[in-house]
């Protein structure tokens, strides 16, 4: 894990990080590759995070060094993706023609995955979201759930699914230690439903909702993103279906990803989407948004639950960014949009937990100000959506 990315997999990972191109773990040192890595990487040795900056002693900064970037941003989010496996495809996640994914082998094993998140804990993070491709495919999903819920410090651990199989599965995920649930929906038509996904599966989405509500899992949210001319047309059924129900719909404007066709035409923004709303309930209020909400929230007063506003693309909220990825092969993203992540075979060579703060750490510590806006980014190679993790 943390190593040179598959070659086989997206153009995006297919060369290695700036730092790799200067040295930094461009190859291991030979005590690496035979699985000691007694020597800790340059990045180490020249110092780059290898002690904590003086406002850390000082007692300014109480958050983990190793997860506060250069700007102040503490990061104590942490999303993993469990697997690039997905029973659906739908059409902004995945190409039409599928991906290449990667072998078994190079995915993050259950021992792996909870290690690395015990490091990240132990630093600070305090919410885990699980991700994928679709987490629930995952055999193990059960078991991971339950080692992390014995992480001491770990507050919440939430997973995001398309519900698919979700009904099911419910009451032995909650036993394990589930806490709150997304689910993934961008109709309410079933037809649509089976155009944007490429697959059948409605009735077991909506069956899954009413399991959750009926369980009592607070908050349950539904993701829902908006393309112009495909269900736009349904953001005001999405609002009403709060009525009765206590679920936060959260309206996410269409991002661009390897395979997904982005065209600015395509996106509805936070603006349009909120005006069209007032339209039909000019008395929708603003409520407040908890710490590092990426949503902005609404709601009909009367109604059970609300919606919210995930405008990634028009309105950033990349000054508050609490998050950083890990996504199913293994490697670090800082930022949804970055090009890059940090590589991943140092955890498989037998780097020490003390050497991987500091890979961690030095990716953190470069995360950039801002993304580049939705017009540049739009020109930028990226993982398809479904190989990062959302």
């Amino acid at each position: 894990m943390f190593g040179a990315a598959n070659n086989q997999l997206v153009s995006s990972s297919s060369h290695p990080p700036p730092s790799v191109k200067e040295g930094i773990l461009s190859h291991p040192p030979p005590s690496a590759k035979e699985g000691i890595l007694s020597h800790p990487p340059p990045s180490v040795k020249e110092g780059i995070l290898s002690h904590p900056p003086p406002s850390v002693k000082e007692g300014i900064l109480p958050f983990s060094a190793f997860l506060t970037d250069s700007f102040g941003r503490q990061h104590n989010y942490l999303r993993i993706s469990l697997t690039e496996k997905c029973n659906l495809r739908c059409q902004y996640c995945m190409p039409e023609e599928g991906v290449p994914l990667t072998p078994t082998q190079r995915l993050l094993s259950t021992t792996e995955i909870i290690r690395l998140a015990s490091l990240f804990v132990k630093e600070g993070v305090d919410k885990i979201r699980l991700t994928g491709g679709e987490p629930l495919v995952r055999k193990d999903v059960t078991e991971i759930i339950g080692e992390l819920k014995k992480l001491e410090g770990l507050k919440t651990i939430s997973i995001t699914t398309n519900g698919i199989t979700l009904a099911k599965k419910l009451p032995v995920l909650k036993d394990a230690g589930l806490d709150s649930i997304n689910i993934s929906l961008d109709t309410l038509e079933p037809a649509k439903f089976e155009f944007i996904t490429r697959r059948k599966g409605y009735k077991h989405v909506m069956r899954s909702i009413d399991k959750a509500l009926d369980m009592n899992f607070k908050p349950l949210k539904l993701n829902c993103v908006i393309m112009k001319g495909l269900n736009d047309d349904e953001i005001c059924d999405f609002v009403e279906f709060t009525k009765h129900k206590a679920i936060d719909v959260r309206f996410i404007e269409y991002m661009p990803f390897d395979g997904n066709k982005w065209k600015d035409s395509k996106l509805v923004s936070f603006d349009k989407m909120i005006s069209d709303i007032k339209t039909r309930w000019p008395d929708i209020q603003r409520i407040s948004d908890q710490p590092n909400d990426t949503s902005r929230a609404f709601r009909v007063p009367g109604f059970a639950g609300q919606v919210g506003f995930v405008a990634s693309m028009t309105k950033p909220f990349c000054g508050t960014c609490n998050r950083v990825r890990l996504t199913a092969d293994g490697n670090l993203k800082v930022c949804l949009f970055a090009m890059r992540g940090v590589p991943r075979d140092v955890l498989r060579s037998g780097a020490s937990d003390q050497e991987l703060l500091e890979i961690i750490g030095a990716a953190v510590n470069r995360k950039k100000k801002q993304h580049a806006g939705m017009f540049n980014i739009s020109q930028m190679k990226n993982r398809p959506m479904i190989l990062i993790g959302g």
